[in-house]
């Protein structure tokens, strides 16, 4: 049903979340951000109040797996959620209960972690973290999106994919980079289009979000 990766950068300390699934809308309810506090995934059958829950205890610096321990020790319904976590220190947690759809798999890599449910394969997981450790001088963004296209490139899911995220967390509350391709018949071949036209124009956004006077024009009509 759903691939994913968690990760962060020790360069910026970014962290973020790709993710892509079979259903609609993943970007609404699976991956979760937030400045000073990590990345969570949360999927199989999603309780997207995982998300916050495990990210309000790590922005008090509760570190992941005492975060996802916290949160889904004796939580009802436990067994049908797969999470995953990376705090800002870089260190990682996940979790699949036992009612796991599927072929599911778990790979740990450095400061990340990729899981996945209804797999074609056990491998595409360990893809995934490989092709993360593979760009580690690129953006964050850019390494969680090529490593969700290895996860793609190692058979994927068991069936095709509709929707994808890309969500990363900067310095700021609201998120540096959040993607989000609802419904497509290729999801992570969008999710990439819209990161080649976005990333051009990301610190423009931020310019004008906290220095107006030193932001670029739109260059749309009307605006001179």
């Amino acid at each position: 049903m759903t691939f994913s990766i968690v990760g962060m950068c020790e360069r910026t300390a970014m962290a973020g979340v790709a993710i892509t699934t079979s259903s609609i809308s993943v970007g609404s309810r699976c991956p979760w951000v937030r400045a000073g506090a990590g990345a969570v995934a949360t999927q199989n059958v999603t309780d997207p109040s995982i998300g916050n829950e495990m990210l309000d205890l790590m922005a008090q610096g509760v570190d992941a797996p005492s975060a996802l321990a916290s949160v889904m020790d004796d939580r009802p319904f436990a067994q049908y959620r797969q999470v995953t976590a990376v705090d800002p220190r870089g260190n990682i947690a996940e979790r699949t209960g036992s009612e796991i759809l599927g072929t599911h798999a778990v790979s740990h890599g450095h400061q990340c972690v990729a899981a996945g449910n209804l797999l074609s394969s056990i491998k595409v997981p360990v893809a995934m973290t490989e092709g993360f450790a593979q760009h580690a001088t690129s953006h964050l963004a850019e390494r969680l999106l090529c490593a969700l296209e290895a996860g793609v490139a190692a058979g994927g899911e068991e069936g095709p994919t509709h929707s994808a995220a890309l969500l990363v967390a900067g310095e700021n509350v609201w998120p540096l980079v959040d993607l989000r391709v609802d419904w497509s018949d290729d999801p992570v071949s969008d999710l990439r289009d819209l990161w080649l036209r976005y990333q051009p124009q990301m610190n423009d956004y931020l310019d004008r979000a906290l220095n107006p006077v030193v932001a670029p024009s739109y260059g749309v009509p009307g605006d001179l």
